[in-house]
C-alpha cells in the first residue's frame, strides 16, 4: 500500500511514517517545515519528503492520505483529497487501526515531559528484554529511531492532547485506548485549540473514560489539576508517585536530581544515579518506573536501567564544548518546562554562568498569553537573550522591564548571536530553547565561539 502523509516532519507524523514503513508500506510525504532531527531519521529510513503542498504529489493517488493536524481547509493537498475524493484519514485513526489493534498501550501524556517520561519507558521495558513498540515525540537517544513496531504486546505512546485533524477535534490520546496510562502534569497551554484549563480538563477526562477497570493510572500526588479530572469520574485503579506522598516516592541525594532513591512503602527499595537533572526529571522517572511495574519490571530492575538511560536529543542535549563554554539544545513550549530546566541546570553547575536564549515560539507563547509568567521563568539564568518570533501578537520587550536578570531582546539572529559572544565568557554555561529548529541557530553559535568566518 502506498501512504501519503501530509505534515510528514511533525514529531507525532514522522513517528508514524516510521512506522508504516516497517509495516512494509510504500511511505511518501510533504511538509514546509523539514528540519533535523526528523527530516534526517525519515531520509535514513528512505522515506522520500517532498517540500511544499502542490497537489501534483497526489498524481497518481496514493492508496491512503493521512492527514497532520497541521493541516486545515485551504491547503492546496487538502482541498484536492477532498475534491477529488481520495481515501484520506488522520494519523491517531490509522495507528489505532494498523498498529495498536490489540497491543497493551502505554501511554503517557501531560502537559510537560511526555517525549522523555515515554523513552525512559521504552527503554526500561527494553532493557527488561520486552522489545516494545512505541512512538515518541522526539529522538530518543537509545533507540535508532523515534518509532518502531515492537516484537511483543506492549506498546509505548506518547499521548498528546492536541486536536486529530481539521475533520476530527478530538484530542489524538482518545484513539490510543491504553490500559496504562501516566499523567505527568497538566496546565494551561494549547490556547489555540483550547479556550481555558477545564476545556482540557475535560478531554482528559474523556480519556479516563477508556482506561479499563484492569488497567492503571499513574500521577504525581501533588497537582491540583489532575486531581480535578480524577473527581469528574474514575473506574481504574489509581497510583500516586511523589517526593513526599503517594505510594512510590523520590528520596533525593543530590540536590540536581543526578542521584535518588526509590522509596516503595516508606523503604528505601534501589536508587537511581543518571546524567539527567531537575525534580521534574525525576518525577518523570518515577512514573515511568511505575508504568514499567505494571507490566512486571521490578523496581530494581527499572532502577538500573534507568541509571544507563542515554536521554533525548533536544532535551538538555549538549551539542558541543567550545573554550569550556557548554552549548545545549532544549525544547522549551512553555514557561513551567524553561523554569524547571534552568533550575535543573542551575543546580547542577552551581555558581558557573548561565545564560538562556529563549524563542517563544509555540502557538500559546505567540499568541502572548503566557507573557506574565515568562519573566519569572528564566530567574535561575545570569543573561537571558530573547528572540522575536515574526508574527508574534506581542511584544517580547515587555519582559525586560519584568525581568530580575540582565535580559534583552533581538529580532535578528546574526545580532542575537554577536550579542552573546560579545560577553560570553569562558565556563559560561549557555541553553538555546525553542520548540523548532530556531534558524539554525544552534551551529551558527557554535561557529561564532569556534571563530568561524560568517
Amino acid at each position: 500500500m502506498h501512504i501519503h502523509i501530509l505534515g510528514i516532519c511533525g514529531t507525532f507524523m514522522g513517528s508514524l511514517a516510521i512506522l508504516a514503513r516497517q509495516l512494509g508500506h510504500k511511505v511518501t510525504g510533504s511538509d514546509i517545515h523539514v528540519y533535523p532531527p526528523m527530516s534526517t531519521q525519515l531520509k535514513d529510513q528512505g522515506i522520500e519528503v517532498i517540500e511544499g503542498y502542490d497537489p501534483k504529489q497526489l498524481s497518481p493517488a496514493p492508496d491512503q492520505v493521512v492527514v497532520g493536524n497541521a493541516m486545515s481547509r485551504g491547503n492546496p493537498c487538502v482541498e484536492y483529497v477532498l475534491e477529488k475524493g481520495l481515501s484520506y484519514t488522520s494519523g491517531p485513526q490509522w495507528l489505532h487501526d494498523h498498529v495498536l489493534q490489540d497491543r497493551w498501550v502505554l501511554a503517557v501524556a501531560g502537559t510537560h515531559g511526555k517525549t522523555t517520561t515515554a523513552s525512559m519507558l521504552a527503554w526500561i521495558l527494553d532493557q527488561a528484554g520486552m522489545a516494545p513498540g512505541f512512538l515518541i515525540g522526539g529522538v530518543p537517544k537509545g533507540f535508532t529511531t523515534s518509532a518502531r513496531v515492537g516484537e511483543t504486546p506492549f506498546f509505548v505512546i506518547e499521548a498528546d492532547e492536541y486536536d486529530t485533524a481539521f475533520f476530527d477535534k478530538r484530542s489524538k490520546f482518545v484513539h490510543y485506548r491504553p490500559r496504562t496510562l501516566v499523567m505527568n502534569n497538566l496546565e494551561y497551554d494549547h490556547a489555540d485549540i483550547f479556550p481555558d484549563l477545564s476545556a482540557i480538563q475535560r478531554q482528559f477526562h474523556h480519556l479516563l473514560r477508556l482506561i479499563p477497570a484492569s488497567g492503571q493510572i499513574i500521577c504525581p500526588a501533588e497537582d491540583a489539576n489532575l486531581e480535578l479530572v480524577l473527581t469528574m469520574g474514575c473506574w481504574s485503579e489509581v497510583v500516586k508517585t511523589g517526593f513526599e506522598q503517594g505510594a512510590i516516592q523520590a528520596r533525593l541525594k543530590s540536590q540536581d536530581g543526578r542521584d535518588f532513591s526509590v522509596v516503595v512503602d516508606g523503604n528505601d527499595l534501589c536508587d537511581v544515579h543518571w546524567s539527567l537533572t531537575g525534580h521534574h526529571n525525576v518525577l518523570n522517572g518515577l512514573n515511568a518506573m511505575m508504568a514499567a511495574h505494571h507490566v512486571g519490571v521490578t523496581f530494581p530492575h527499572a532502577a538500573e536501567a534507568l541509571s544507563r538511560f542515554p536521554g533525548v536529543k533536544r532535551r538538555m542535549e549538549l551539542l558541543a564544548e567550545v573554550n569550556q563554554i557548554r552549548v545545549y539544545d532544549d525544547f522549551a513550549h512553555h514557561p513551567t518546562a524553561i523554569k524547571t530546566t534552568l533550575e535543573g541546570a542551575r543546580a547542577h553547575i552551581g555558581s558557573r554562568p548561565l545564560f538562556a536564549i529563549i524563542e517563544p515560539r509555540s502557538n500559546t507563547m505567540r499568541m502572548g498569553v503566557h507573557q506574565d509568567a515568562l519573566a519569572g521563568s528564566v530567574t535561575t539564568a545570569d543573561h537571558v537573550f530573547w528572540f522575536q518570533p515574526a508574527g508574534s501578537d506581542w511584544s517580547l520587550k515587555t519582559l525586560i522591564e519584568k525581568s530580575s536578570v540582565t535580559s534583552e531582546v533581538h529580532d535578528s539572529l546574526t545580532e542575537l548571536i554577536a550579542a552573546v559572544i560579545g560577553v560570553v565568557t569562558p565556563g559560561t554555561d549557555i541553553v538555546v530553547m525553542s520548540n523548532g529548529g530556531f534558524g539554525g541557530i544552534h551551529q551558527k553559535l557554535i561557529d561564532a565561539l569556534n571563530g568561524v568566518p560568517k
